[in-house]
């Protein structure tokens, strides 16, 4: 299988997923129990992306400036800072502790 047959094949099974959302009925998706397990799916998707991009490296796990930047941006963002400060700042942290040779 070549490439971009995985990537069309990969295309057509989402867009399957995506009209079979359009079948469910509308009562299941209204219930309580349906949307707090739908909003804690996406938080535990976005917290798991966020890990991933930090602390993986291929196959392995990396510690590097990014660990102290992803503080500081939660720190921040605990302190309700806006997102540009955050971003700002969490970059500096991390090109500063690569440009003393403190983090990898």
């Amino acid at each position: 299988m070549s490439v971009w047959s995985a990537i069309l094949l990969a295309a057509l099974i989402c867009l399957a997923l995506k009209a079979a959302g359009y079948l469910v009925p509308p009562k299941a998706l209204e219930a309580p129990r349906t949307a707090r397990i739908s909003d804690l799916l996406t938080v535990a998707l976005l917290a798991a992306l966020v890990a991933v991009q930090t602390l993986g490296a291929g196959q392995a796990i990396t510690v590097d400036a990014r660990v102290p930047a992803l503080l500081v941006a939660a720190g921040l963002l605990w302190l309700r800072q806006s997102f540009l400060v955050v971003v700002v700042a969490a970059a500096l942290v991390a090109a500063l502790l690569r440009l003393f040779g403190l983090a990898a």
